[in-house]
């Protein structure tokens, strides 16, 4: 099992201050630094000082940064266009000599769409498909080539298709809970499938839609990471729990219900539970950005013993 660590920099963050954690990810022993990709804070924070962009961040990280995979949890495909994604990403790639992963959604705040004059389409669906047929075709068309597309919503002509990622193929991330498009679209283009934040019932039952797609598309299921994403609010003891519960707005039985919470051999049982179902990575969203203090516990007290 491995665990990584999985920032919200829209409710209130710095790139100095996500600088210190994916460091602190680095130094502790965590498999990776991962980000959402947000323009708006949500619930009651202000999110001072104001956002940050998710691909930028991990540019500077990757020149920062010498270990840890880095990557979002989901970059929104509303926001950009698939062909200069492509080469962001690919970039970025290069940047850290190879350890960029690439998670693509739908997009679905519509609000911060409205707040920075993004346009909400209505069909999401359709263009994430038609994203990651372009974002993996440019990648893979060999140089030299062209790669052309032509599609309901995006039309590529002669792209040189440039540049190619420093890897020779960046592990794509599809994810959430959709019962039948959500899984095939996973089984095509997939290397990893995350299940956020969601129960146990509802990981084994969409890891097997993944599967059971996987198998008709006549691929081998098990070459697909299952993984899920959870809060995080681990304690020492009850007194340091309901503190970090406390500091995120959260109360410990719903943080325990709905996540991985508790003192570190609660979390690790329930870990293991996940486990079970065939998850080989969890990301644990971490809210409270200024404690690095819950980094070193879980290191010390979570991953330590999970290994």
């Amino acid at each position: 099992m491995r665990l990584r660590i999985f920032t919200e920099p829209q409710q209130g963050a710095d790139y100095d201050t996500l600088l210190k954690v994916a460091k602190a990810t680095e130094d502790l022993g965590f498999d990776a630094f991962y980000r959402s990709d947000h323009y708006l804070a949500m619930g009651d924070s202000a999110g001072l000082p104001g956002p940050t962009d998710a691909w930028i961040t991990l540019a500077g990280l990757a020149r920062e940064t010498s270990r840890i995979r880095l990557g979002t949890l989901m970059t929104a495909g509303t926001f950009r266009l698939p062909g200069t994604l492509a080469i962001q990403v690919a970039q970025v790639d290069a940047m850290s000599q190879g350890r960029v992963d690439f998670g693509l959604g739908s997009g679905w705040y519509e609000d911060e769409h409205t707040a920075y004059g993004i346009p909400f389409p209505k069909e999401k669906f359709g263009r994430l498909e038609e994203q990651l047929a372009i974002i993996t075709g440019l990648w893979e068309t060999p140089v030299g080539q062209k790669f052309d597309y032509d599609g309901t919503y995006y039309q590529l002509k002669d792209s040189p298709a440039l540049p190619k990622p420093y890897q020779e193929r960046i592990p794509v991330l599809v994810g959430g809970f959709g019962a039948k498009r959500t899984p095939r679209l996973a089984a095509r283009y997939a290397d990893e499938f995350n299940v956020p934040f969601g129960s146990l019932d509802d990981s084994e039952r969409q890891f097997g839609r993944v599967r059971a797609a996987a198998e008709e598309r006549g691929r081998d299921a098990s070459e697909l990471v299952y993984s899920n994403a959870l809060v995080a609010c681990v304690g020492k003891d009850d007194a340091e729990v309901a503190r970090r519960a406390a500091a995120i707005g959260r109360d410990v039985a719903e943080l325990k219900e709905n996540g991985l919470a508790g003192s570190p051999e609660e979390v690790i049982d329930k870990i293991g539970r996940y486990g079970e179902l065939g998850s080989t990575r969890i990301y644990l969203q971490i809210l409270d950005l200024s404690d690095l203090d819950h980094l070193s516990l879980i290191a010390d007290q979570v991953q330590a013993k999970l290994a």
